[in-house]
């Protein structure tokens, strides 16, 4: 017997114009209805248009900040499912995003298998934990990362705060998160 998946609406939120085209094929083979954006500006233009079930938006919009789409997003439409994808995990974004209303947070490279798992808040393959304690150059992300947030990505105010030259800041936002 065949189990009848109900057809979704997706918004994908991701500069990552490739990714976008790639998933939006892989929800539409599977039946369901995909529009893409590549920032704030014209995903929100799309929310005004459609109705949407569920979105998929990411942390680094360009120079923007994709929570704080998630924040419009919710306050548009109350019961949009939010997921939010990133390369660029840290702790405290998860947490954030999850305060603002995303269901679940998930670290680039996801396939649309992990994408749809993460919508299932029953689904054990989005609460995987890896059995290996975090690298202390991990860590060293993540803490910059949570007071980073709590200066509202001020990287002045980070910098003071972490007793380094704002430069040298910059320079470890630049570089992609350590693996765990």
């Amino acid at each position: 017997m065949a189990i009848h998946q109900s057809k979704e609406t997706f918004l994908l939120v991701d500069d990552d114009q490739t990714l976008c085209q790639m998933l939006s094929r892989a929800l539409t083979r599977r039946g369901h209805d995909a529009f893409s954006a590549d920032d704030s500006k014209s995903a929100l233009l799309l929310l005004s248009k459609h109705t949407f079930t569920k979105a998929v938006v990411d942390l680094k919009l360009a120079q923007e900040s994709g929570l704080m789409l998630i924040r419009e997003l919710k306050t548009r439409q109350p019961s949009l499912d939010i997921v939010m994808l990133t390369g660029y995990s840290s702790i405290s974004t998860a947490v954030e995003a999850i305060k603002l209303g995303a269901l679940n947070y998930l670290c680039k490279p996801a396939d649309t298998e992990d994408i749809l798992a993460a919508f299932d808040l029953h689904s054990t393959k989005s609460l995987e934990i890896p059995n290996n304690p975090p690298s202390v150059d991990r860590l060293e992300w993540e803490h910059i990362q949570k007071v980073l947030q709590e200066n509202d990505g001020n990287i002045s105010a980070t910098a003071r705060s972490l007793g380094m030259h704002r430069r040298t800041l910059q320079r470890k936002l630049q570089k992609r998160p350590v693996k765990q």
